[in-house]
């Protein structure tokens, strides 16, 4: 298999290059050079911000084309055009952000979607994953895949959730545990995310698949404990009622990381129907995997007490100590 990478060189985008070159497939990553891609790929370089930014993709063939652009809409509609008359399948890595809130639980593809466009600028997030989903089907049809994931974690996390957590309980002591402990949380690890899509794409597969773990797949006590594990420090978690916490003006998801409290947020970030994409292959490794491997490679890049990598585009998240202290003190 010949495929073509856009990105391919952080975190999910890294996922998809190291699969393919474990599965011994031709890989081209196409970069702005900011980052070393892996040994064994041909590296194209350009901008798909910029006039004549493509350039370097204007020859070649390749039977799939990955794409996990997350800003203007209009990159995607110019990537796919250019290449649809030269590519078999495209994957574009969407978002269950493209789903309206409130979102049902257990309601899966034929939710109702937030409005796009595929000619669009930069917009907000939903809106332009939304209209980079309409660019790929634009092009490609129904050789167009698109791969609408919740919550990733794993190795390379360029976001900083999962880092965040395992570094604070790495520094030990009593860490503020949002509750309840059996909170379902429902993510897919990147590598998993890679695997599947590739596969699907290999069989021909298109539309719109929910790809994450099923509800309940791991619960916020069986993440944290895990992260108290692997780091091997005295943190002592103290579990913390969602009001407690509420009350102390700390936001779910930025302060406290991948965490939303019982409602309407957690229902549609961590509730959704995910049975297509399971009927059609989809495997989850256990959370105490994920959580054990990015641990190995936050020590492999040696960020013990250091801050982990942060794409600058999004915002830091993590909660400050003074903030914490304040609450587990009562």
């Amino acid at each position: 298999m010949r495929l073509l990478i856009l990105g391919g060189t952080e975190f999910v985008g890294r996922a998809f290059t190291d699969d393919a070159l474990a599965r011994g497939w031709e890989v081209t990553v196409f970069h702005r050079g900011h980052h070393e891609p892996p040994p064994g790929v041909l590296a194209l370089h350009g901008d798909r911000r910029a006039e004549g930014g493509l350039a370097a993709l204007a020859q070649g063939e390749w039977d799939l084309v990955v794409d996990t652009w997350s800003a203007a809409p209009s990159a995607v509609r110019d990537a796919a055009r250019l290449l649809a008359g030269r590519a078999g399948h495209y994957v574009y890595v969407s978002s269950g952000s493209v789903y309206r809130h409130p979102r049902p639980a257990g309601l899966g593809e034929s939710a109702p979607l937030v409005d796009g466009s595929p000619d669009a600028g930069e917009v907000e997030y939903a809106q332009a994953k939304r209209g980079g989903e309409l660019a790929a089907t634009e092009a490609f049809g129904e050789r167009a895949l698109l791969v609408r994931a919740g919550l990733i974690l794993g190795p390379g996390e360029n976001i900083g959730r999962l880092p965040w957590w395992l570094l604070r309980t790495a520094r030990g002591g009593p860490v503020l545990a949002p509750g309840p402990r059996d909170l379902g949380v429902q993510y897919v690890d990147a590598r998993d995310l890679a695997a599947w899509s590739l596969d699907a794409a290999e069989r021909g597969l298109g539309g719109p698949y929910n790809v994450i773990s099923r509800p309940g797949h791991a619960t916020m006590g069986g993440l944290l404990e895990a992260c108290v594990r692997v780091t091997g420090g005295d943190a002592e978690l103290r579990w913390t009622a969602p009001e407690t916490i509420l009350a102390a003006g700390i936001e779910p998801w930025l302060h406290l990381p991948v965490w939303l409290p019982p409602g309407e947020l957690h229902e549609t970030m961590h509730q959704g129907g995910v049975e297509k994409a399971f009927a059609a292959g989809l495997r989850c490794r256990p959370v105490e995997e994920t959580v054990a491997d990015t641990w190995a490679w936050l020590q492999r890049l040696g960020r013990l007490g250091k801050a982990a990598p942060q794409r600058p585009d999004r915002p830091s998240v993590g909660l400050d100590p003074e903030t914490e202290a304040k609450v587990l003190r009562g």
